[in-house]
């Protein structure tokens, strides 16, 4: 069986909205357990069950196609290194927002091609919220019976502009605002997430955002193709590009999402 972009990426919309609707339910009533795995993160049993519901749609509707979820034991490299494509999911990417009932997070799938983000879905269940994109098709965002294309801001003038940056609630506002190099304006939006900060500069809301901490490929698959497609990128910190499954480890380095491409953005955002 072999689908085409269009129908993959269906199939993908699809199953994050129904995962999302079973996770909502749970994240209402509030009747979940939360657990500290190895690494010490958080995952709760609302991430397992949204786990269970990606991975049975997208076996049953591409059982050709593996998969790697944040949820799921990590096949060895040798394994991984003949896909030459697999759907990437994070079941819930936000857990510490869900279990602080802040309302941002996400579920996010990926479909990675020659080791590169050519499917991105995240659905943003209590805003009833779907953004997707596909590899030369464009970015879009889904809300109620709307749908429509988004792009990054454009800046009037690139080296002038006041910059909004997206920044977590859990992170340190300071060590953001050491990496800030640039002598101009900076304003912030707070938000949960790290997809969903991609997906507020993706639609042009804020310009940049910075990760510094632990996350996986899983965190940025979805995130790359809809920033991509809307005219921005995720990097490195240091600005080098990003790997898809050619590392034994899957952790990302430092990253940070990207608007505007005409910005110099290495002269304003320090790697340290």
């Amino acid at each position: 069986m072999h689908q085409s972009i269009h129908e993959l990426l269906e199939i993908a919309k699809e199953a994050a909205i129904t995962a999302g609707i079973e996770v909502f339910k749970i994240y209402d009533k509030g009747n979940f357990e939360a657990y500290e795995k190895d690494d010490n993160t958080p995952v709760t049993s609302a991430d397992y069950r949204s786990n269970e519901i990606i991975m049975k749609a997208l076996t049953t509707a591409t059982p050709d196609i593996p998969i790697m979820s944040e949820e799921t034991e990590l096949p060895n490299l040798e394994e991984r290194s003949k896909w030459k494509r697999y759907w990437l999911i994070d079941p819930i990417d936000g857990t510490q927002e869900f279990i602080a009932r802040s309302g941002d997070f996400a579920v996010n799938i990926a479909l990675i091609e020659d080791n590169e983000p050519v499917i991105g879905v995240i659905y943003w269940p209590p805003g009833e919220t779907l953004y997707f994109a596909s590899k030369g098709e464009g970015a879009y965002k889904k809300c109620n019976i709307e749908t429509k294309r988004i792009n990054v801001r454009e800046f009037e003038v690139p080296t002038e502009d006041v910059i909004m940056i997206a920044i977590s609630r859990r992170q340190s506002r300071q060590k953001v605002f050491d990496r800030m190099t640039d002598k101009r304006v900076y304003q912030t939006l707070p938000a949960g997430s790290c997809s969903l900060k991609a997906c507020l500069i993706a639609e042009g809301k804020a310009d940049v955002f910075m990760r510094l901490g632990v996350t996986g490929e899983w965190d940025t698959g979805a995130s790359q193709c809809i920033i991509n497609e809307a005219g921005g990128s995720i990097k490195a910190a240091n600005f080098d590009e990003l790997s898809y499954n050619q590392r034994d480890s899957v952790e990302n380095p430092d990253f940070v999402v990207l608007g505007d491409q005409r910005v110099n953005w290495p002269a304003i955002v320090q790697y340290k």
